[in-house]
This record gives structure tokens, sequence and C-alpha cells, in this order.
């Protein structure tokens, strides 16, 4: 949105020249005025101000620093010119104190260029930094709102899944022990993604869904392999003195004696085997059995298609929803910190300068003005982060030290403005 600038100036003509300097330069800001601070702060209450072009005197006892005062409870961020023909009682000091950005003296240098030059100078602080506040608050919502929605994805996962992984790798082998006779079976499991690294991840689930754990031979040399490359059911009998040359047995496999395998083509990329072991009655598996296996890859696939996919689905959305968090809490310590701790950064450069050109005019063998700013600088921080009782102890400090050297050195004992004792 466009900022918004706000004239607060009790003469007409005032208000009047300000506005059509403003709208004549084509700033892209809303322009509002108000003769005085009640009316100013009804058009606050309003449309937040971002910048306020406040008179030093408003007339009825009222000042410009009172009315920022009664500004920033409606918007902490807001930004003043002050406008003063009362050069002496709008010090840099009290500029400084108040967060007055800049001021101009209508009594030397304020005309049409001056007045422009120092607005632009403050909306190009100002839009910059209301960018990272407007970013900063829609990562807060952002957060917010998906730290509220990821426990209802994470229950719905557990109520809405059909088929679990587990479940359906026993389901599967349940029908196929009983239909073929087979003792025994294994579900391996073949993932490749030249993306990743390692490319190549293999896993053999038992007859009940759970994870086998060791090692596994190579996918290209094994028994699960070659029927993926056959792409046919596969029966094989005495597989210890079978297994030679480039066919390796897994460790599941070693000792079996006949072994019934089918492919299931779940997915690009993913290779599937399902092998079933020793009949039970210690015959070995038929034409009739091969046909079973072939039926059940075929619903098999499907089935783990849909549990798999599920699965994936849902690690997808929690790995985004986990890198969103993450970003944008990186981001947002990124980002300036609140108005409060913003007040704490040194006044502008202006003031600064301001400050020191009348600190640098005391008389000779006076403090050095770099060193009293630093000292008015930390004196102002104190007084915001711990309010005036800490200002209070730091002004009895300071007039103890006084009153140390003034004893060491036999001030104390001059008569004041004459140098005698």
């Amino acid at each position: 949105m466009p900022e918004t600038i706000l004239i607060v100036d009790d003469e007409e003509p005032v208000r009047k020249t300000f506005r059509e300097w403003l709208e004549g330069a084509d700033l892209g800001c809303t322009v509002r005025v108000a003769a005085d601070a009640e009316e100013a702060l009804v058009q606050a209450n309003e449309e937040p101000i971002d910048l306020a072009i406040l008179d030093w005197n408003l007339g009825a006892g009222n000042d410009g620093l009172h009315l920022l005062e009664d500004l920033y409870v409606f918007n902490p961020d807001v930004v003043a010119i002050m406008i003063t023909g009362f050069a002496h009682q709008a010090t840099p000091l009290d500029a400084m104190r108040m967060g007055v950005r800049d001021y101009l003296d209508k009594n030397q240098d304020l005309n049409r260029a001056t007045f422009l030059a120092a607005v632009r100078r403050q909306l190009d602080r100002i839009r910059p930094a209301k960018r990272e506040r407007q970013l900063h608050r829609t990562l807060v919502a952002f957060r917010e709102a998906v730290e509220k929605i990821l426990p209802l994805v994470q229950s719905a996962a557990i109520l809405n899944d059909p088929v679990p992984l587990p479940e359906a790798i026993r389901n599967l082998f349940r029908f196929l022990q009983r239909t073929t006779g087979a003792g025994d079976g294994v579900l391996l499991a073949r993932c490749y993604d030249p993306q990743r690294e390692p490319a190549e991840t293999c896993r053999a689930y038992d007859a009940d869904g759970r994870p086998l754990s060791g090692p596994l031979v190579p996918f290209a040399r094994s028994l699960a392999g070659s029927v993926v490359t056959l792409q046919e059911p596969c029966a094989m009998e005495d597989l210890d003195r079978q297994a030679a040359g480039a066919l390796e047995l897994q460790p599941f496999e070693r000792g079996r004696r006949a072994v019934l395998a089918a492919a299931l083509s779940v997915a690009p990329g993913t290779q599937v085997v399902l092998e079933l072991f020793d009949k039970q009655d210690g015959g070995a598996f038929t034409v009739e059995d091969r046909r079973l296996i072939s039926a059940a890859a075929e619903f098999g696939t499907e089935m783990l298609r849909q549990a798999l996919a599920e699965r994936q689905t849902r690690q997808v959305l929690f790995d985004a929803v986990g890198a969103a968090l993450a970003a944008s809490e990186t981001l947002a310590q990124a980002l300036p910190g609140t108005a409060e701790q913003r007040l704490e950064q040194p006044p502008p450069p202006s003031v600064l300068d301001q400050l020191r050109e009348g600190l640098s005019a005391a008389p000779a063998g006076a403090a050095d003005a770099a060193e009293t700013l630093r000292l008015v600088e930390a004196v102002r921080v104190l007084a915001l982060r711990h309010g005036p009782a800490a200002v209070e102890h730091c002004t009895r400090l300071v007039e103890s030290v006084r009153q140390l050297l003034d004893s060491v050195s036999g001030l104390a004992n001059e008569e004041p403005g004459t140098g005698r004792r």
C-alpha cells in the first residue's frame, strides 16, 4: 500500500502549501492534513500514518513532540519531520529523545526544495523498512497457520491411512502362503535415484511386514535383479547349488530349498520382488503356483502403489512444511527487530551532526564532542531499556564522580564563578 503522509499545522495556508508541494512531486503517497492534535489522532485512528510532518507549536498549549507521542500509540514505526519557527526550543537533543528523524526551520531553510528533499530522505528509509515489517508479519502468520494445521495433517495421516505399508505386505503374504502352501516369504524393494547419495537403496521385509536388518547383496547381482530382468515369475530348486557366477544369494535366501519369485512394477525407479520359500509339504513350486503369484503380483502392485504413494505424499508434505518453517525462522531472525528494539538504534546522522556542531562550539578545554555524544547515547538507551530509575541512578553516579574529582583537584573549595578559594 502507498505510504500515508500526515501534515499537521494550525495555519491553513501552510497546510495547503505543503499539500500542493507533496502532490505536485508525484511521490506515490496518500496525503492527509489536520489542523490540530485532535484531528490528527482521528486521522491516525482511521489509517496508519507512515510519515508525520508536524508543526512544533500547534496552539492551545500543544506541541508536535507531544502529538508524536500520541501518534506512536497508533503506529510504533511512525517517522516524523518537525517544522518549527522556534529553533532554540526544538533542539537536536529533543529530536533525538523523541525519535524525530528530521526538522526544518521556518525562518531559515524551509522552501519547496528543502521540504521535498527531507520528505524523500525519510521515504527512502520508510519504504524498505515497511516492506521488511510486512514480510515479517506474513512469515509470522504463515508459521502460526502451519503450526496449527500440522497436527491436523498428522492426525489425518493416521486416521485416513487405508493400507499402511506393513499391513499391505502382511496381507499379501498371508494370501500367497495360503494359496501356494509356501512356508515363508520376503519382499525386497529397490529404489534408484541418481540425484541422491547413495543412488541405490534396498530394503527387505519379512512376511509380517517388518524390516529385516543386516547388509544386502547389490541388487544387480541378486536373484531379485534377475527376476526383474526376466519380467516373469521364476521358480528355482536347491538355491545354494544353483547360485554361482554372477548370481549371489541374499542372507535370507541362503539355506533355502526352493524359491518362487515375481516382480512388481510399483513406480519408476522402484522395483519390488516377492519371494516365497519352501512349500510346507516339501514339494516343488508348480505351474499353478506361478500363475497364482503372477496374479497376486498384479493385485499387490496396485495395493503397494497406493500405500507407497500415500506415504511419499505425506513425507513430501512434512518435508515441505519443515523446510518452510525453517526458512521462515531463518528469515525472520535476519529481519530487524520490533519497533521498541529499533528505538535503541542510534539517531539519524542529520540529528547527530547538528548536536555535534553545537557541542564543538563549546569553550576550549571542554570534552570532545564525539565522546559526549557517546555518553548521551548510552544514557538514552539506558532510559529506553530500564526506565527513569536507571537514569536517576546513572545521574547520582556521575555526580558522585564529579564530587570526588572536585575534592581531589581542590575545585570543591573554590567560590563559584571566581576561581578563588
